[in-house]
């Protein structure tokens, strides 16, 4: 099988050019499914940290750069959607979001902010001996005894150290939605309605906002609080006034790094 994935046919998803090369790297087995993007693409493309996958390979075995809280040593490890990348080295910390056509894009965040990441449940059901499993949006699995107050469609905040609980946010009318796909992808807004469509149509959300507000498909929509956004906002001006400053920086260091 290849390891190589052709620009054209890769997922909207994907924040990379289409028409500069035919192929980028394929996306190796992982959470998110196959709209993951592979870490490579992120370390080369995005950020332009590294050259080539060798490069890349070095930079991960300093153990340095961290997803959700772990070690990455996998090149093709895929990165989706809430995950947190982290750069011990650079002090750097980045929380995937979508942004407008729902391209994934990399949200600067502070320390604290990195330490937990946002999951949608997607499953609940009840396993052997008696305990309930949580399954979110990238196929991680929470065990909890008691599931009464959870439901599809909820979110959770995650510990990345212990992978406990930190948070619950309920999916209701009233409550803090961002859309993560479709035209109104990066959108933020208040749930004004959910309609529930009889059969096997999809059920549909009104939010509104500032600029009036969307309507979705419920499959698109994930609960945050005004925490969440709030992070992401004081974050990304903070990086924006150090960006300037670090790029020099930057590539004195991609320069050595190519001496090497």
């Amino acid at each position: 099988m290849s390891n190589h994935q052709k620009r054209l046919s890769v997922p909207n998803s994907w924040p990379v050019e289409r028409k500069t090369e035919k192929y980028t790297v394929k996306a190796g087995a992982g959470p998110h499914g196959e709209d993951g993007v592979p870490l490579l693409v992120l370390l080369r493309d995005v950020l332009g940290y590294v050259d080539s996958k060798k490069e890349a390979r070095y930079a991960l075995n300093q153990d340095s750069i961290l997803v959700n809280g772990d070690a990455i040593s996998d090149e093709r490890r895929p990165i989706g959607m809430f995950d947190i990348v982290a750069f011990t080295e650079r002090e750097e910390y980045y929380r995937v979001f979508p942004d407008e056509g729902g391209r994934l894009a990399l949200t600067p965040i502070d320390a604290d902010a990195a330490g937990s990441r946002l999951g949608k449940i997607i499953r609940k059901e009840q396993v052997s001996g008696g305990d309930f499993q949580l399954t979110l949006h990238d196929g991680t699995n929470i065990r909890v005894a008691d599931a009464s107050e959870y439901a599809t469609n909820d979110s959770l905040v995650i510990d990345n150290d212990d992978k406990s609980i930190v948070a619950h946010f309920v999916y209701e009318e009233g409550a803090l939605v961002t859309a993560v796909d479709g035209q109104h992808a990066g959108d933020i807004g208040t749930v004004e309605e959910i309609v529930v469509t009889q059969g096997s149509g999809a059920n549909t959300v009104h939010a509104t906002n500032d600029d009036g507000g969307f309507e979705t498909v419920e499959e698109y929509v994930v609960v945050i609080d005004e925490n969440f956004t709030d992070d992401d906002g004081d974050a990304v001006d903070e990086a924006d006034a150090a960006t300037d400053d670090a790029a020099d920086a930057d590539d004195t260091e991609d320069t050595e790094a190519d001496a090497e």
